[in-house]
């Protein structure tokens, strides 16, 4: 008892220490932003003088994270801005370190940054997505004995930083992938102190040869140390997931060079890490000299995975089927420069959808994303932003290898990371006169050899280049059946065929577009179109809405109801799949994209099972079913205020749920109860044939699961007139909360029959005092959309004040309504 005490009095005594070796601190507020180029970094710092027209009348209060494309990576009416912008603010430096070193530690800015401080330029570096840190030190000091610093900067120091996103075929990723290369400061930037000999980056590796065993922790450290200190103590303090102290470690140093292994531990039965029970050791590291402190501390968890040739993943011993997603740096109203709290939320929500394991497009993110998949067990395949458009020259070879290295060293210690990704879609030419396979080939295995040099330990792996698919540890072809090739019936055998061509196969990205809100009565109606047999991959053109054989989608309505039959049959099959490793859905929020500007939400990217705002689609729950234990139920249609169709006519009523069996009552009638069966195609056996007629229903389910019962209710109309074209448009307030109005429109023939099939692209306006929000990317907040079911919604601030808002759309006539 009395050395458990003392354990936690040690572990009490450390975290106090830590925090008070604290020595960083994020720099949000007080900046001021310009979305062009200046003539120089004097127009940033020079004296302004009141009245003074030659002054730059553009600058901009914002708040860091900040992303030049907040907005108009999804505005319709333009191309989104790529080129400089220019940041500064003034900020106070006292390091309480002597001989120490200030840094400007960032966790991300795009896409080349160069910094400045007053006039002098101290750093630059290329690459959006790695962290990287510019030493102030020098230029700090020199600056302080200016006498500037004391009269127009009042004892502060200016920071001014130019971030550029400009076109550049030298540099990746390439401008013809699938997502917006964002600008700016659009990660945080912290003010770091250090002392005169400090941390680099520490190297935990925590290692099991057999589950039950023994584990093995390696502590490696590079150091940096400018004034070539001779000596120095290290401390090595190691506390379990419970927070109790286990083990410490003291050394006496004399050596600096190089990545230094310093301590190698081992303990009894280490408790293992898991998508179930993600269990972290926390492992600080100090180094003391000349009476100064610097200290980090680093989450490891130990866990043993392998992915079998021509067999499933295990993890700890056991076959774990990954149940993946992807993710995108993508937000409604910011871009890419997301909060902590957006980024946790997001998170979240993956795993309440049920995710183990999260594949990052295509680019290195945040440590942000990576801790809370640490914390909250989500396994992770992390990958280098080369992506399409072939291989570049020199300059292009070297930041590619520079960004996979300082990926690994950042993210090494990460127990949720199993696999490091070499790229996606090489195979795609078009930003180089030349594509040649061989020298891809060559290249992809430098890169190949440099990931395993870096970090023997984790698995590597590509997406789409099958003629580098035997370089790697772990390939994944082009699978998507029933979208842009095949039916998705098909999905199984074409999964099998592609598995007996690789050692290891694991299926990242499948799925398919839908519109938010629109709904369909015969979804499956284009597969009657499409040719079956002729495989199930992405060809060159398939992407596009025009042209070409046919194909879902170009032909299919894009509506969720689609999209809920194609993930049902792909999560049914995976449960029969013994073989597979596993999957990941592509992806999980939408994202906005340079090359869809004719998608029904204009540049954006509609595969996701949530918008760019966090609103779930129905194909959310439909995961949840498959995915998730807790007792859940869905009623499918909650976004779907009107069905159709003929009197009488018996229509399908869907309910995903995870429960063992649901009950359905209509207008309070019983229609009984249904198992659940997974392979009982669709929504699992859940599924009733309800009659119809002109009116209103209520839909309520009662599922139970053991003991614990679930409910989930809707009304929707039942409307039998049928409708004739679009003729004329309606406009309305239909909701008003706290300054926001809801804005609807609604099409009809022109009989007033709501045309409940019609997709035209309308358009909002405003004139007046209210404003739109729109260049959210998502269904309810964008400018011009294309209607789900014959209307729209938009969302405006009504600033107490009076405006008219417009609504267009070709070959109808224009409506207002005053508000």
């Amino acid at each position: 008892m009395l050395k458990k005490v003392s354990a936690i009095l040690l572990f009490f005594l450390s975290a106090c220490q830590l925090v008070q070796a604290q020595t960083s601190k994020r720099l949000i507020n007080n900046w001021e932003f310009v979305k062009q180029d200046l003539g120089g970094v004097w127009e940033a710092v020079r004296p302004v003088k009141v009245g003074n027209p030659e002054e730059l009348p553009f600058w901009q209060k914002v708040n860091l994270p900040h992303c030049f494309n907040a907005t108009d990576a999804v505005d319709p009416d333009v191309n989104y801005y790529q080129g400089p912008g220019w940041y500064r603010t003034n900020i106070e430096v006292e390091n309480p370190y002597e001989k120490g070193r200030t840094l400007l530690h960032f966790e991300g800015a795009g896409q080349k940054t160069a910094v400045y401080i007053y006039n002098i330029k101290v750093a630059e570096h290329v690459g959006g997505y790695d962290e990287w840190t510019a030493d102030i030190t020098d230029a700090v000091a020199k600056f302080k004995k200016t006498e500037v610093f004391k009269t127009q900067f009042k004892g502060k120091i200016p920071v001014v930083i130019r971030c550029d996103n400009s076109r550049d075929l030298e540099m990746i990723p390439s401008n013809l992938s699938d997502f917006n290369v964002y600008g700016g400061i659009y990660r945080y930037l912290n003010l770091v102190y250090t002392p005169q000999l400090s941390v680099d980056k520490l190297f935990a590796k925590a290692s099991i040869s057999d589950v039950g065993g023994y584990g093995k922790l390696a502590v490696t450290a590079r150091l940096t140390n400018p004034d070539q200190v001779k000596s120095a103590q290290i401390k090595i303090y190691v506390t379990d997931p419970n927070g109790i102290g286990i083990a410490d470690f003291t050394r006496d140093i004399t050596m600096f060079k190089g990545d230094s292994l310093l301590w190698d531990w081992s303990l009894r039965a280490p408790k293992l890490w898991s998508p179930e029970v993600p269990q972290q050791y926390t492992v600080r590291f100090e180094i003391i000299s000349n009476g100064q402190k610097s200290t980090i501390t680093q989450k490891v968890g130990f866990r043993k995975f392998e992915f079998v040739k021509k067999g499933p993943f295990m993890l700890n011993g056991k076959r774990l089927l990954l149940r993946g997603t992807h993710r995108h740096e993508d937000h409604a109203g910011v871009g890419a420069a997301m909060t902590e709290e957006m980024i946790t939320t997001e998170i979240k929500l993956m795993k309440e959808m049920g995710v183990n394991f999260i594949r990052l497009g295509h680019y290195q993110q945040s440590r942000i994303v990576l801790n809370l998949c640490d914390s909250l067990g989500i396994l992770v395949w992390e990958e280098i932003p080369w992506c399409r458009g072939g291989l570049g020259g020199p300059t292009y070879q070297a930041q590619a290898k520079r960004m996979l290295t300082n990926m690994i060293e950042q993210h090494y210690n990460h127990p949720s990371i199993i696999i490091w990704g070499l790229g996606n879609e090489n195979d795609w030419p078009g930003d180089f006169t030349e594509f040649d396979q061989e020298k891809i080939r060559t290249f992809m295995k430098e890169l190949n050899q440099l990931s395993h040099q870096l970090d023997p330990s984790r698995s590597i792996a590509i997406r789409r280049c099958d003629f580098c698919r035997d370089i790697v540890d772990v390939y994944s072809p082009s699978i998507w059946a029933g979208w842009y090739r095949g039916y998705y019936t098909e999905y199984k055998d074409v999964s099998l065929e592609e598995f007996n061509k690789s050692d290891r196969f694991l299926h990242v990205e499948w799925g398919g577009d839908s519109h938010a809100r629109r709904h369909s009565e015969n979804p499956d109606n284009a597969l009657s179109k499409v040719k079956k047999g002729g495989g199930a991959d992405e060809r060159a053109g398939d992407a596009s809405l025009y042209g070409g054989a046919a194909r879902v989608s170009k032909d299919g309505d894009w509506s969720e109801s689609y999209i809920a039959n194609l993930i049902d049959w792909h999560l049914k099959e995976q449960e029969t799949m013994p073989w597979l490793s596993g999957t990941a859905y592509w992806p999980f929020k939408d994202f906005s994209t340079p090359i869809r500007p004719e998608n029904p939400v204009p540049y954006v990217n509609q595969k996701g099972v949530i918008e760019r705002d966090f609103t779930k689609k129905e194909s959310f729950y439909i995961f949840q079913s498959y995915w998730t234990t807790t007792p859940m139920v869905h009623l499918y249609g909650h976004t779907w205020p009107i069905r159709w169709g003929e009197p009488g006519e018996e229509k399908m009523v869907k309910v995903y749920s995870n429960c063992d069996e649901a009950e359905l009552f209509v207008n309070g009638k019983s229609f009984g109860i249904r198992k659940r069966d997974s392979q009982n195609f669709p929504a699992a056996g859940l599924r009733w044939q309800v009659p119809m007629n002109k009116g209103t229903y209520t839909f309520k389910v009662v599922a139970k699961k053991g003991k614990v019962v679930v409910t989930d209710e809707i009304t929707q109309e039942y409307q039998i007139e049928k409708w004739d074209k679009p003729a004329k448009m309606t406009l309305q307030k239909i909701d008003e909360k706290d300054g926001i109005a809801t804005i609807e429109v609604k099409v009809f023939d022109a009989k007033n029959v709501l045309c409940l099939d019609a997709i035209n692209l309308v358009s909002f306006g405003l004139v007046g005092d209210g404003e739109l929000i729109r260049d959210q990317g998502t269904s309810t907040g964008s400018a011009k959309v294309q209607l789900y079911n014959g209307r729209a919604l938009i969302k405006m601030k009504t600033n107490n004040a009076k405006s008219v808002i417009s609504v267009q759309s070709k070959g109808l006539p224009t409506v207002f309504l005053n508000q």
